[in-house]
């Protein structure tokens, strides 16, 4: 199974030349730090940045450099900063190429639920839903089954929903699966995880079609 590094390492090879993309809170802040070499692109932070680099080494953060969870980034040649006001004006008018999101289901018509866990307090929904609203594609970065191993690929979400029909792609622990037609498709198995295994950890409708090859990391 990947851990969390791992789950970022893969979705990084979806990012293409030229494209801008959000790095959502959690695992998909991860991506910046595997971007692979000869891409250029642009990450995006809607706390109003853009031009994020990876993650600073130890003892050269910068206190006044943070992405939207609150953590210490770095910046790239060229980056720049800007109001939240305008950063969602990018967000909403679709400028965003690829929106990474973590999350706590998702369903297999592409539903999520990535902000509320009724009974617990929370600030808010945050930009998850401008983001889901009006991104151009959608990945998940999350892990398949919760701390009591319970599936988090479901027939429907129980949790709030944060948007609707909107998922494209999803990396977790065990595989990758694509969203489409009310189920998710198996395309790769993560290393030493067998079919079987990803059979158990899925409640919503699973298509397996063929021989399903490892990722490559």
């Amino acid at each position: 199974m990947l851990d969390k590094n791992g789950i970022a390492k893969r979705i990084a090879k979806e990012v293409q030349d030229g494209m801008y993309v959000n790095l959502g809170i959690g695992i998909p802040t991860l991506v910046a730090n595997y971007i692979p070499d000869g891409i250029s692109v642009v990450l995006q932070s809607e706390n109003g940045l853009l031009g994020m680099g990876p993650f600073p080494i130890d003892g050269q953060e910068d206190a006044d450099l943070i992405n939207a969870g609150k953590q210490t980034i770095t910046t790239l040649p060229g980056s720049s900063t800007f109001d939240s006001a305008l950063s969602f004006g990018m967000i909403r008018a679709g400028k965003v190429d690829l929106t990474i999101l973590g999350a706590m289901e998702v369903s297999e018509n592409g539903d999520i639920a990535n902000w509320k866990i009724p009974g617990k307090m929370v600030k808010g929904m945050g930009g998850a839903m401008d983001l889901v609203a009006s991104a151009q594609n959608i990945i998940v970065a999350m892990q398949q089954v919760n701390k009591h191993g319970e599936s988090k690929l479901l027939k429907a979400c129980s949790l709030p929903l944060t948007g609707v029909n909107c998922v494209k792609k999803i990396v977790t622990e065990l595989g990758v699966y694509e969203v489409k037609d009310g189920a998710f498709h198996l395309l790769e198995r993560a290393p030493g995880v067998s079919v079987e295994e990803i059979k158990k950890a899925t409640l919503g409708k699973l298509v397996i079609a063929g021989d399903i090859s490892e990722m490559i990391l």
